[in-house]
């Protein structure tokens, strides 16, 4: 079994978010760090090169494939911002009604800009993802 390539790193989350182009994603993205900073009361951690991640926990499938992972986490994308919802939306359809200009996948929410969606329900989002996970597995760090 493949070992997952995407891990925590020493690269300063500040340093790589000073980097972000253009101004306002950089703008953008030093409001998504501080928001998820304090939903998660956790430092911001860069995994790879490009994905910052607040909090982990260790997984496990019942296909044996097992790992660590961020609780919550983001990234400045060129295309969109990409914000990574580990709980999934099964119980968040409500939520996504009311968000927003956003478009989603399994687990990953994209939107172009903060001022498209409505910041408060991203943190219940946000919230709902972490309580979601904290229940499917019991390994918290």
């Amino acid at each position: 079994m493949s070992d997952l390539k995407t891990k925590p790193t020493e690269q300063d989350v500040t340093s790589f978010l000073n980097q972000v182009e253009p101004e306002w994603k950089r703008k953008d993205a030093f409001v998504l760090l501080e928001l998820l900073q304090k939903i998660t009361y956790e430092k911001p951690v860069m995994w790879g090169e490009s994905l910052i991640g607040f909090g982990s926990y260790h997984y496990k499938y019942e296909s044996g494939r097992e790992g660590d992972w961020f609780l919550a986490g983001f990234s400045p994308r060129k295309q969109n911002m990409t914000v990574y919802i580990m709980g999934g939306f099964e119980n968040q359809t409500d939520l996504l009604e009311k968000l927003g200009k956003h478009k989603k996948s399994t687990g990953c929410l994209y939107f172009k800009k903060i001022s498209d969606i409505d910041i408060s329900v991203l943190k219940q989002m946000v919230l709902l993802s972490i309580e979601t996970v904290k229940k499917r597995y019991a390994d918290i760090r």
